[in-house]
C-alpha cells in the first residue's frame, strides 16, 4: 500500500502541527477581552496546484483556523469574544476552493469536508463549553463554506452595501450540496423557514441586505461608514455574556507546545500513544499509556500542555488526523492500553475536582477530550478494542472500549484483564448525540445504564467474565480461542467492502435521539459521499469538473 503521496496535485502530507509564527492564512490580534481572527488568505499558499482567490480555502487554511481556535481557547483566558472577518477588498471568504475540489480524491474531498466541519462544531463547543463567543463581521460576502464558517458563530454581522450577499451556490453551480454543515444551521441553528432555505440554496447570487435579516439568514446589517464601530459594539456586547475569566486572567494563558512525534517507516510515536501501520494487513495498532509518574492535584495550569491529560489527548488526536489522511487504505484500528491505572484515575479525578472548583484550565482540557474522542467516533475505520492482561483499561480509556464497534477480552484466569469506571464515563463526555456512551450502548436498558452509573462512582474494577456479563466487551475469550477469534475477524473485516463498512459502522455508532451534529455528520457521509461520486458532480461532464471552464455541464436527469 503506498502511503498517500501525491494525488491529483494536493499535497496530502500536510501537517496538522502549526503556530501563529507559522500562519500563512490567518491573523491574531487581542484587545482586552476581544480577540480579531482575520481571514487573509495568500493565494500562493495552496496545497497544490491552483489559487486560493477571494479567501477562499483548502485543508492548510482550515488547518490554521483550527490551530486558532484552540490557542484561543487555552492561551487567552481573559478573551471573552471573538470577532471573526476577512481582510480582503469586498469579500469575507469564498468557501471552499472550487479548484482543489476538482483535482482532489473522493477520499480526500469527504476527509477535507469532516474536518472543515469538526472545526466548525469547535467553534459552537467553545461557545457553548467555554462561554467564548463568537462574531462573524461579513466585510464583504460569504459564499459556500464561507457563510457556513459565519453560520458557527454566535451572530452574524453583514456589511449593508450594493454588493456584500451570502449564498449557498453548490447546488445551481457545483452540482453538489451545502452538506458540511450548511443546511442543517440555517434550518435547525437559525431556524429559517424550509420554504426560504429552498429559495436560498437555488439562488446562485445570494441574498443581501434586509431580505438576509427578514430571513434570519443574519443578525445585523451595518454600513460601510459604521461598519467598524458596529463590530466593536457587537462583538462587546456578546462579550458580556460570556462567564470566562476575562481580565483578571491576563497573563495566565498555556502555550499549546508543538507534539513531535518519531517516525520510523509507517510506525510513528509520541510520548503517551504509539502507532504501528501494517500496510499488508491494512490494519494499524494504536497504544495508548497512562501517566508515567504522579499527575498534579492542585494547580493543574502549572504543568501546562504538558499535563498528562492534555497531552496523551493531542497526542490522540494527531495521530487520528495523520491515520485518516495519510493511510486510506487502513481500515481498521487495534486499540490497546498500558500502564498503571491507578495513576491514572488519580489524574482524571483530580482534573474532575478542579473543573468543578471552577478551574478554566482544566475545564479547556477535558472539554478537549471530549473533542478528540469525538473525532475517534468519527473516523471512518472498523475499531477494534482489545482488552487483556496488563492493559490499562480505565477512566477515560474505557470511553474508547465503549466506542468500539467490536471488543475482545482475554479471560485468563491467572492473570485477570480488568476494566475500571469512573465518572468521567457518567456525563462529561457526551458523544455526538448527547448521550454517555454507556447510554449510546445500553440504548432502551435503562436498568443497565443505571447498574454501571453506580459502578462509576464507585469506581469498581470488573475482571475477566464479570465484564463480558455487564456488557462492557463484546466477547470474553480463553486463552486458547482469543488469539484465532481475533484473528478472524480481523482478517474478516477487511475483507468486506470499505464503503458498506463505513456505512454500517456510522450508522451503528449514534442509536438514540438526532441532535444537529449527527445530522450534520450523516448527510456529510451519506449525502455528501455519494454525491461526490455521482457524474453530475465529478463526472467528465459534471458541474464541479467543469467549473471554470467554457463548457455547460451534462446532467442525468434521472431522479434516484
Amino acid at each position: 500500500m503506498a502511503e498517500h503521496g501525491n494525488q491529483g496535485g494536493l499535497d496530502l502530507q500536510v501537517s496538522f502541527q502549526t503556530n501563529p509564527s507559522r500562519y500563512r492564512h490567518w491573523k491574531l490580534s487581542f484587545d482586552g477581552e476581544l480577540c480579531t481572527l482575520a481571514m487573509d488568505v495568500d493565494e500562493d499558499g495552496g496545497l497544490g496546484d491552483y489559487v486560493l482567490k477571494q479567501n477562499s480555502y483548502d485543508l492548510g487554511v482550515d488547518v490554521e483556523l483550527w490551530d486558532a481556535i484552540e490557542r484561543i481557547r487555552f492561551g487567552h483566558p481573559e478573551t471573552k469574544a471573538v470577532v471573526v472577518t476577512g481582510l480582503k477588498d469586498k469579500v469575507f471568504c469564498a468557501g471552499a476552493n472550487i479548484f482543489m475540489l476538482g483535482m482532489s480524491s473522493h477520499a480526500f474531498k469527504v476527509n477535507f469536508c469532516k474536518f472543515t466541519n469538526e472545526t466548525r462544531l469547535g467553534i459552537e463547543d467553545a461557545s457553548s463549553s467555554s462561554s467564548l463567543r463568537f462574531l462573524a463581521a461579513l466585510n464583504g460576502t460569504a459564499a459556500g463554506g464561507g457563510y457556513e464558517l459565519a453560520l458557527a458563530c454566535d451572530e452574524i454581522l453583514l456589511l449593508d452595501d450594493a454588493s456584500s450577499a451570502i449564498s449557498f451556490p453548490e447546488v445551481p453551480l457545483l452540482g453538489v450540496l451545502p452538506g458540511t454543515g450548511g443546511l442543517t444551521r440555517i434550518t435547525d441553528k437559525r431556524k429559517v423557514r424550509k420554504d426560504l432555505c429552498d429559495v436560498f440554496s437555488t439562488m446562485a447570487e445570494g441574498v443581501k441586505g434586509k431580505r438576509a435579516v427578514e430571513w434570519k439568514l443574519v443578525d445585523h446589517l451595518a454600513p460601510k461608514s459604521k461598519f467598524n464601530e458596529a463590530v466593536k459594539e457587537k462583538a462587546l456586547r456578546l462579550a458580556t455574556t460570556s462567564t470566562r475569566p476575562g481580565s483578571k486572567a491576563a497573563g495566565q494563558g498555556v502555550v499549546l507546545e508543538e507534539i513531535n512525534c518519531k517516525r520510523d517507516g509507517t510506525s510513528f510515536a509520541y510520548r503517551y500513544v504509539d502507532v504501528i501501520v501494517d500496510p499488508k494487513r491494512r490494519t494499524a495498532e494504536i497504544t495508548l499509556k497512562a501517566p508515567f509518574e504522579k499527575e498534579p492535584t492542585k494547580n493543574l495550569r502549572d504543568k501546562g500542555s504538558e499535563l498528562w491529560a492534555l497531552r496523551a489527548y493531542r497526542e490522540l488526536d494527531d495521530a487520528i488526523l495523520r491515520l485518516r489522511c495519510q493511510f486510506l487504505e487502513v481500515g481498521l484500528l487495534t486499540l490497546k492500553t498500558q500502564g498503571d491505572a491507578k495513576m491514572l484515575l488519580d489524574a482524571e479525578a483530580a482534573l474532575l475536582d478542579a473543573v468543578a472548583a471552577g478551574d478554566w484550565f482544566a475545564n479547556e482540557v477535558l472539554q478537549h477530550m471530549k473533542r478528540v474522542l469525538k473525532r475517534v467516533d468519527m473516523t471512518s475505520k472498523t475499531l477494534l478494542a482489545l482488552v487483556e492482561p496488563g492493559s490499562c483499561w480505565a477512566g477515560s480509556f474505557v470511553e474508547l472500549l465503549l466506542t468500539a464497534d467490536r471488543s475482545y477480552l482475554l479471560d485468563d484466569g491467572d492473570r485477570p484483564a480488568v476494566i475500571t469506571l469512573s465518572p468521567l464515563s457518567d456525563g462529561p463526555l457526551p458523544m455526538g448525540n448527547g448521550l454517555t456512551r454507556t447510554q449510546t450502548r445500553f440504548y432502551g436498558d435503562a436498568a443497565a445504564v443505571e447498574r454501571l452509573r453506580s459502578a462509576m462512582k464507585e469506581q469498581k474494577t470488573f475482571e475477566g467474565l464479570a465484564a463480558d456479563k455487564a456488557g462492557l466487551v463484546t466477547f470474553a475469550r480463553d486463552d486458547i480461542d482469543y488469539p484465532d477469534e481475533v484473528r478472524l475477524f480481523v482478517e474478516e473485516r477487511t475483507s468486506l467492502s470499505p464503503d458498506a463498512l463505513t456505512g454500517m459502522e456510522q450508522n451503528l455508532r449514534w442509536p438514540g435521539p438526532e441532535t444537529m451534529e449527527t445530522r450534520i455528520f450523516g448527510r456529510l457521509s451519506a449525502w455528501q459521499n455519494w454525491i461526490f461520486t455521482r457524474p453530475n458532480s465529478t463526472g467528465e461532464k459534471g458541474a464541479l469538473s467543469l467549473y471554470g471552464k467554457p463548457d455547460r455541464p451534462s446532467f442525468d436527469m434521472r431522479r434516484t
